[in-house]
């Protein structure tokens, strides 16, 4: 590796070429490697040679309609370069495509709002500006111009949005992210820069969502208590606000700290949301 090179994944895997000089190749055969992400470059190594790409040459497929027909519901990640689409299989780490876009966005300087809403109220005073953007040990570091530091662990993210606006006089794509900060608020950081980065940065925060779901349907009651949460209700004026008594409103606490929705900050009544019970809190209140 080069000076400053960092490994940051290193698997057994296997890959394929579907796609080579624009055509198909439906009887292409796999072939076992070592796959290699360090922080410049996707490297794929097999006794007969090494192939080290850079990231700026990959992107994710966009539509796998391109791909041969018996390759669309593979879970290997279809990755382009070029005229060429390479699948990538690694068994040993949960999702190739998340690992992909971590190891690609490691201190790629993006374009970031923050914080571009405070409590849900829109910041009028942010500006974008450019970061570098790193995540280590589960936890998003932004450095901002000035020497300032930005950071939220993932598992805090609650929602996560994007939309197209105006950044810096272009339309782009931006992504949404609803954290909390280093005082406790709900806030709002916003990313953007080329396609290729929102791309990856949705890929990253959805897979963090994601990976918190659970198979727990909330009740009718349950969602009502989590929306008033999200909107400021006090734990301890949860049961005349909501309308039941005071013990059923201690068990649906419960109920949602075995959810993981909220954390417990003292031993009775008061709890607290959390990222999952935001995000699920969210999701109850665009259902009404």
């Amino acid at each position: 590796m080069s000076e400053g090179e960092q490994k940051l994944v290193d698997t057994a895997g296997d890959y394929l070429y579907a796609i080579k000089n624009g055509e198909q190749l439906p009887d292409a055969n796999w072939r076992s490697c070592r796959v290699m992400l360090t922080n410049e470059r996707l490297v794929l190594s097999t006794n007969g040679g090494k192939q080290a790409i850079p990231y700026s040459n990959i992107r994710l497929l966009d539509d796998d309609a391109v791909l041969p027909e018996e390759y669309r519901d593979t879970t290997a990640t279809p990755l382009r370069i070029g005229s060429n689409v390479i699948l990538v299989d690694a068994q040993q780490v949960d999702s190739f495509e998340v690992e992909f876009c971590r190891a690609a966005l490691h201190d790629e300087v993006i374009l970031t709002k923050h914080p571009a809403k405070v409590g849900g109220v829109i910041q009028e005073e942010a500006t974008w500006s450019k970061a570098r953007f790193r995540l280590d040990d589960e936890t998003i570091v932004l450095g901002l111009p000035g020497n300032e530091t930005v950071s939220f662990p993932i598992e805090d993210v609650g929602t996560l949005d994007t939309a197209q606006k105006q950044v810096m006089g272009e339309q782009r794509a931006v992504v949404e992210v609803e954290h909390t900060d280093e005082e406790g608020r709900s806030v709002e950081t916003h990313f953007s820069g080329t396609n290729w980065h929102t791309d990856a940065l949705e890929s990253v925060l959805a897979a963090a969502i994601e990976k918190r779901q659970n198979d727990h349907e909330l009740t009718e009651m349950e969602s009502q208590v989590l929306m008033a949460l999200y909107s400021g209700v006090s734990p301890f004026e949860m049961s005349d606000f909501v309308g039941i008594d005071v013990e059923e409103v201690e068990e649906i606490y419960q109920r949602l700290l075995e959810t993981g929705a909220v954390d417990k900050v003292r031993e009775r009544t008061e709890v607290s949301l959390n990222a999952h019970g935001r995000n699920l809190a969210s999701e109850a209140m665009n259902e009404r």
